[in-house]
């Protein structure tokens, strides 16, 4: 470990040791990662895994860490965060192009600004592009998939570029993610609106999230995907968990579809949870809650 950590030292500027998952995930969760890498570039990504490659060492791609819960014992290896440094937004007409690490409510805020509508339902979603085009992240009846045209992305050190059909979406999924693949940019075609209309359409959604997601607790958004014929929350609420806590982490009162942190929960806390949850539902209704958290590290 000694050996890999020095060689990241010395290839890069941007890297911490040791460091502290829980500054780098909206849970505020999770023991240390041995390297923690910022690429400024692509080339640098490439960089870090070929390192990662030579030294045999594991290596897990993040963004602001939004959909994740990192174990209490930390992460063995690499955590590649692919945030800030790679967080420009161009525009050219109706197009926007951004790069992975720009937040989606970042890019949502550039088309209002610019005038374009059709990504005002992910102004709230707290992940980068790259999260929300890999799990084809959505909300209020907008998804990625329905403003993405083309996708550039790195497999095996090779960057290609897949087009809308080729990226293959699906409910929280895509050929993206399934394989593996490192989201780099995402082209987004919207459509030329009424500033006012798409800036009160923002506002209304925002309001809908305030109101009915627990915003004032860290959590990792929506815990459990959406199983088909039901809603998750309303199944967990039925069951009786609204408010149900294991240690530090809680069903939320507000949306029982979120777990969140109310105060030094650990990663088993959630774990646990979880399970519980998963239990008592399927007990009651015979659903099998499938977990929409990423699970990073050891637990």
């Amino acid at each position: 470990m000694l050996e890999l950590k020095n060689a990241f030292k010395n290839k890069f500027t941007n890297v911490l040791f040791d460091e502290p998952m829980k500054k780098h995930t909206t849970f505020k969760i999770g023991g240390n990662a041995d390297v923690f890498v910022i690429p400024r570039n692509s080339q640098e990504i490439i960089d870090s895994i070929k390192l990662c490659e030579e030294f045999e060492a594991p290596f897990y791609i993040i963004g602001n860490g939004s959909n994740l819960l990192v174990g209490d014992g930390g992460i063995n290896g690499v955590v590649i965060q692919i945030f800030k440094n790679m967080g420009s937004i161009r525009v050219n007409g109706n197009i926007i192009k951004a790069e992975s690490g720009a937040l989606l409510s970042s890019v949502s805020k550039r088309a209002i600004d610019e005038g374009l509508t059709g990504l005002e339902f992910a102004s709230g979603i707290p992940g980068t592009v790259g999260g929300g085009v890999c799990m084809n992240a959505g909300a209020y009846g907008g998804e990625m998939k329905d403003i993405i045209s083309k996708v550039v992305v790195l497999k095996n050190g090779k960057i290609s570029e897949l087009s809308n059909e080729e990226s293959e979406f699906e409910y929280r999924n895509s050929r993206i993610l399934k394989n593996g693949m490192i989201v780099l940019e995402a082209e987004m075609v919207l459509q030329k609106g009424n500033f006012d209309e798409i800036k009160e359409k923002t506002y209304e959604f925002n309001r809908l999230r305030s109101e009915k997601q627990p915003l004032e607790f860290p959590s990792a958004g929506s815990a459990f995907k959406r199983p088909e014929g039901y809603f998750a929350g309303k199944l967990i609420m039925d069951s009786g968990l609204r408010g149900y806590s294991v240690g530090g982490a809680s069903v939320s009162e507000k949306h029982c579809g979120f777990i969140v942190n109310k105060g030094g929960a650990t990663a088993k806390d959630v774990i646990t949870l979880i399970e519980d949850v998963k239990r008592i539902v399927n007990d009651k209704f015979g659903v099998t809650l499938e977990p929409e958290i990423r699970f990073v590290g050891k637990f």
